[in-house]
């Protein structure tokens, strides 16, 4: 898939958001990507698990791993286009571990997926619990990189599509200082008529967050 195409996808879902948001990293950004509202469809998340994974048919990967919960979705399609197992990883006092019976071989080849990344926090730690079990990590990918390409995990990185938005810290947040109110995903049960509708051109400001403490 091209990038424009998966933009569009976000698009047409609802899932491209304006507002004033802090993201999971903790940082503020004037748009979100709402990767839910796409994957709860199996016929995009097939495609973009399939779209990811062709990217990766010749590194022998064993095994694709996510950080729950926002890889969830996207890292089993993943896995199951490249006909591999999948597991993933939790938080659990402060740190990502493998929970569930989860476990990994000496040199197992894995691969690292996310719905967007834009600190890659959560693929490095994500990448650390499953190095810290043996586990050869060869690459991370997204279905956004929303860093512009600057997101270091310490490894191979792919995306199908990369975003310049910008996410600042709430000292420096604009809205912060004009008082406006921000919104954390998924804290709230109805969406403003400023914080929550779809958003216009991809200039403005697009993306993200989701899960257990990254982006």
């Amino acid at each position: 898939m091209k990038a424009e195409d998966i933009i569009q996808k976000f698009r047409k879902s609802g899932a491209l958001l304006e507002g004033h948001f802090v993201l999971t990293s903790g940082l503020h950004s004037a748009a979100y990507l709402q990767c839910a509202l796409v994957l709860q469809s199996p016929q995009s998340a097939e495609e973009l698990g399939r779209s990811i994974a062709e990217n990766f048919l010749g590194e022998s990967i064993q095994a694709v791993a996510a950080p729950a919960i926002g890889g969830i979705v996207i890292g089993h399609e993943v896995a199951r286009a490249l006909g591999v197992r999948f597991i993933w990883t939790e938080r659990e006092d402060g740190r990502m571990i493998l929970r569930r019976g989860f476990s990994v071989s000496p040199g197992e080849r894995l691969l690292v997926v996310e719905d967007v990344v834009t600190t890659g926090g959560s693929t490095r730690e994500t990448i650390e619990a499953l190095r810290a079990q043996g586990a050869n990590v060869v690459g991370a990918a997204s279905i956004i990189d929303r860093s512009s390409g600057k997101a270091d995990v310490g490894v191979t990185r792919f995306a199908l599509a990369t975003l310049d938005v910008p996410s600042v810290s709430a000292s420096d947040c604009a809205a912060c200082k004009r008082g406006e109110p921000a919104v954390k995903p998924g804290s709230r049960k109805e969406r403003s008529s400023r914080q929550g509708q779809s958003a216009g051109p991809v200039g403005r400001s697009d993306t993200e967050p989701r899960d257990s403490r990254e982006k």
